[in-house]
């Protein structure tokens, strides 16, 4: 850490960063960071101030796994939720338990965050876009896949556990675009 901000190293193991290069963005649990000094086994990312009061990235310890993921571009194929890295604040897991052979995970959220949060809506936890099941005030229900467990970080979680959450992104722009402008 220097002045409250920190530089983060990264070590990629399962991630190919071969078409990677310095400056492009990368998601680490679900923050989009920029590559700093990009290699064959990680990268560097500078964390701001800001960055760190909103996600979990200052809690990190070396050796913790993380979920990685590289950035879309516009001609790769879309095969989930519009996510965009940019968090808007933790979550907390209150409890999880089976569901057949998949998991229901409950979560808290602040509450200026829960208004975002809708039933069959996306949410983005730790970097892994998800479907929101139930919603009650400020908790919520998501149903994570034996698969989804397997191959993120989310079947590690226990009660407790605080998450990088990123809510919808419509519905930010929606909220934003209902307020009356000043003049």
């Amino acid at each position: 850490m220097t002045g409250g901000d920190c530089r983060l190293h990264i070590s990629c193991h399962q991630l190919n960063l071969g078409s990677a290069q310095l400056g492009d963005s990368i998601s680490v649990s679900g923050a989009c960071l920029t590559m700093l000094e990009p290699s064959s086994t990680g990268f560097f990312a500078d964390v701001s101030l800001e960055t760190l009061s909103l996600t979990t990235l200052g809690q990190f310890s070396e050796g913790q796994a993380i979920n990685l993921e590289l950035a879309l571009s516009l001609k790769d194929h879309l095969g989930g939720h519009l996510v965009t890295g940019h968090i808007d604040g933790k979550a907390r897991l209150l409890s999880r338990h089976q569901d057949a052979r998949s998991e229901r995970f409950e979560f808290q959220v602040p509450d200026q965050l829960a208004r975002y949060i809708a039933k069959k809506g996306s949410v983005c936890i730790d970097g892994v876009s998800l479907t929101v099941n139930e919603v009650d005030g400020s908790k919520f229900e998501v149903c994570l896949i034996p698969h989804t467990l397997e191959v993120t970080t989310l079947g590690s979680l226990g009660t407790g556990d605080e998450v990088n959450l990123e809510v919808d992104l419509i519905a930010r722009y929606l909220e934003r675009l209902m307020v009356p402008t000043q003049e």
